[in-house]
C-alpha cells in the first residue's frame, strides 16, 4: 500500500488518530462517537465511519488522499505496510502523540521511501528531507515495528514514559553510493533512536544505519538494552547542547558491530549549564569499531580539538564486562574533557576491556580500572 500524502498520527487525550498533511489541513467526520469494544478495522477511508465507533483499529493498506479524518482510539495495531510517497518537505512523516498509547505494528513495514531523497548528504544540504521518519510524543507502548528506509532520522522519542520494543530500523539500502551521492553511501544522518525525553526504555532493537544507533540529547531515566547496532557510528550521549541535563543512562547488554564508533559521550564544545551525570555502560560487546572504542569528547562538533568546560560529565562507570575489538588504526579509548572541573571526580573503568588499534590520550580525566 502506498501512503500518497503525509501520514500523522496523533493520539490525544480523546485518543484521536489524525491523518495530516504538510500543509497542516484536517477534516473531521461530524461528531465524535463513544468508543465500542470492539475492532474495527480501516482499508479506506470509506471504512472510517463504522471503525470510529471501536476503541481498537487495525490501520490496512490503504492510499490516504488529500485531506485527512480523526477518529478515536486508546489502541492502534497495523494489518499492512504503509508507504511514504516522495515529497521534499520539513516532515516528520508520522507523529504519535498522548499518554497510555498502544501501538503495535504486528512486524508490518513503515517505509519511508528514502532511496528517493539520498544523496550523501542527509541534513547538511541537498534535497530537502522529512525529518524525522516518526516521533514519538508519547507515553505507553511502541512495538514490533519496521521502519525501512528513513529520509534521514528514522524515530525520535520526547514523550515520556514510553517502552519501545522489537523495533526495526533497516536503513541498509543506503549503505550503496547512488548516482547523486558522489561516490559516497547515499544515506547520510539516518540516526536510529534520538532520544529527548524521560523514562525510556528501548529493548530487543535492531538498527543498520548510516549515523548513530542512539543518540541521547536530554532526559533522564533512560534504558537502552539488548539491542543489536550495526554499520553506523556508535551509541552516543550527546551531542549535549545548553542548558540541558542527561542523567541515570543505563547501556546495557548490547551488540555493536562494525560502526564507526562504539560507545561515546560528546558535549558542545561552546555549550553551558548543562550536565551529564550517571551513565552506566554494562555488558555491550562491540567488534569492527573503525575509529574509537571509547571516545568522551568535549569539543563537538570537532574531534579531540580545543574543549569546552560548560558540561559538567561525571559519574561515568562501565560495570559487568564490556568487550570492545577496533581496527588497527583506531584508537581504543580516548578522553578528552576541557578541565578537571568539568570532567570532576573519578571514572570508573574497571568494567572495560579493549583490544587492537592504538593507545589514546586521556586529558583533564581521573579514570580508575579497565584494560585499553
Amino acid at each position: 500500500m502506498v501512503v500518497r500524502l503525509h501520514l500523522i498520527f496523533s493520539v490525544v487525550s480523546l485518543w484521536q488518530l489524525a491523518f495530516a498533511f504538510p500543509n497542516n489541513a484536517t477534516f473531521s467526520n461530524g461528531p465524535r462517537k463513544i468508543g465500542k469494544r470492539c475492532t474495527g478495522t480501516i482499508e479506506s477511508l470509506a471504512d472510517i465511519p463504522d471503525a470510529e465507533e471501536c476503541t481498537t483499529i487495525n490501520i490496512g493498506g490503504f492510499t490516504v488522499p488529500a485531506g485527512g479524518t480523526s477518529l478515536p482510539l486508546p489502541s492502534i495495531s497495523m494489518s499492512g505496510e504503509l508507504t511514504f510517497a516522495f515529497e521534499a518537505w520539513a516532515g516528520p512523516l508520522m507523529v504519535i502523540s498522548g499518554n497510555d498509547v498502544t501501538f503495535n505494528g504486528n512486524n508490518h513495514v513503515l517505509n519511508g521511501n528514502g532511496p528517493s531523497y539520498w544523496d550523501g548528504l542527509g541534513g547538511n544540504g541537498g534535497i530537502q528531507k522529512p525529518a524525522p521518519m516518526i516521533q514519538l510524543n508519547m507515553g505507553g507502548t511502541f512495538e514490533n515495528v519496521k521502519i525501512q528506509n528513513s529520509p534521514t532520522r528514522a524515530v525520535a522519542v520526547s514523550g515520556t514514559g514510553l517502552t519501545l520494543t522489537s523495533i526495526t530500523v533497516d536503513n541498509s539500502a543506503g549503505a550503496a553510493a547512488n548516482s547523486a551521492s558522489g561516490g559516497k553511501p547515499a544515506g547520510a544522518n539516518t540516526d536510529g533512536f534520538d532520544v529527548a525525553a524521560n523514562d525510556v526504555i528501548i529493548q530487543d532493537s535492531t538498527v543498520i544505519n548510516q549515523d548513530d544507533c542512539l543518540a541521547i540529547n536530554r532526559g533522564t531515566t533512560i534504558v537502552f538494552e539488548n539491542n543489536s547496532c550495526s554499520g553506523g557510528h556508535g551509541i552516543s550521549i550527546g551531542s549535549i547542547s545548553s542548558d540541558v541535563t542527561v542523567s541515570d543512562v543505563t547501556i546495557s547488554g548490547n551488540t555493536v558491530t562494525n560502526n564507526v564508533n562504539g560507545l561515546r559521550i560528546k558535549t558542545d564544545a561552546t555549550a553551558t549549564g548543562s550536565t551529564v551525570n550517571g551513565i552506566t555502560f554494562t555488558n555491550n560487546k562491540l567488534s569492527g569499531i573503525t575509529q574509537f572504542g571509547v571516545i568522551i569528547d568535549q569539543s563537538y562538533p570537532s574531534t579531540l580539538a580545543t574543549p569546552g568546560t560548560g558540561v559538567i560529565v561525571e559519574n561515568v562507570v562501565f560495570s559487568g564486562t564490556n568487550t570492545i575489538s577496533v581496527a588497527s588504526d583506531a584508537h581504543r579509548v580516548e578522553v578528552n574533557c576541557g578541565s578537571t572541573s568539568s570532567c570532576p571526580g573519578t571514572m570508573d573503568f574497571s568494567g572495560l576491556t579493549v583490544t587492537g588499534g592504538l593507545e589514546g590520550a586521556i586529558v583533564h580525566a581521573t579514570l580508575s580500572g579497565g584494560s585499553f
